[in-house]
């Protein structure tokens, strides 16, 4: 390595970055804070529409399995890539008010829902449902003794756990899947 000689180290040497003066450095600090803002903005927006989002459960339409005022994290990233699955809890825009309610996937597309006596007929076989407490009955809405609903292409037959006090698709029909907004992570 060279060493410097006497007249280099006494020369002034240039600067790499002339100073500025102090209103364009408070502009530039200024406009990076804005950039910083607009993109945490932006980023919390595509990560709450798009990805994951907290939800409070309001209600009582999912006891015992979910719980009112009780917090969950809805997974919309999911539908990006596939449809909801039998069994699974989604967060739709409800079709009689235009609200968002929480329900369990009962039927996809292509299946038939047989409400008899109590009991769920899935594809002509009695669902066992593990996650209810056991004998809890599902009975049609209205004085109607038995209800068949068929999914078609697109749709969702969903139910509340708490069947006595649940308003789902045995009132409004299966959901199209453009209404359902995310799974919950439980």
């Amino acid at each position: 390595m060279p060493v410097p000689d006497a007249e280099s180290l006494t020369r002034p040497q240039p600067f790499l970055n002339p100073p500025q003066p102090a209103r364009t450095r408070l502009f530039h600090q200024f406009t990076q804070g804005i950039a910083l803002a607009a993109c945490a903005l932006l980023s919390y927006y595509l990560i709450s529409h798009y990805l994951v989002q907290t939800v409070r459960v309001i209600g009582m339409s999912m006891v015992p399995t979910l719980h009112d005022s009780q917090l969950y994290l809805l997974n919309r990233w999911v539908l990006h890539v596939r449809a909801p699955a039998r069994s699974e809890i989604v967060v739709l825009r409800d079709p009689l008010d235009g609200g968002f309610a929480v329900k369990r996937v009962i039927g996809v597309a292509g299946d038939s829902v047989y409400l008899r006596q109590g009991e769920i007929f899935l594809n002509g076989k009695k669902l066992a449902e593990s996650y209810l407490i056991p004998g809890t009955p599902t009975f049609p809405s209205g004085p109607v003794k038995d209800q068949l609903f068929q999914c078609k292409p697109g749709q969702f037959f969903v139910l509340g756990d708490n069947r006595a006090n649940s308003l789902d698709s045995r009132v409004y029909g299966p959901v199209s899947k453009r209404d359902i907004l995310g799974l919950i992570v439980r």
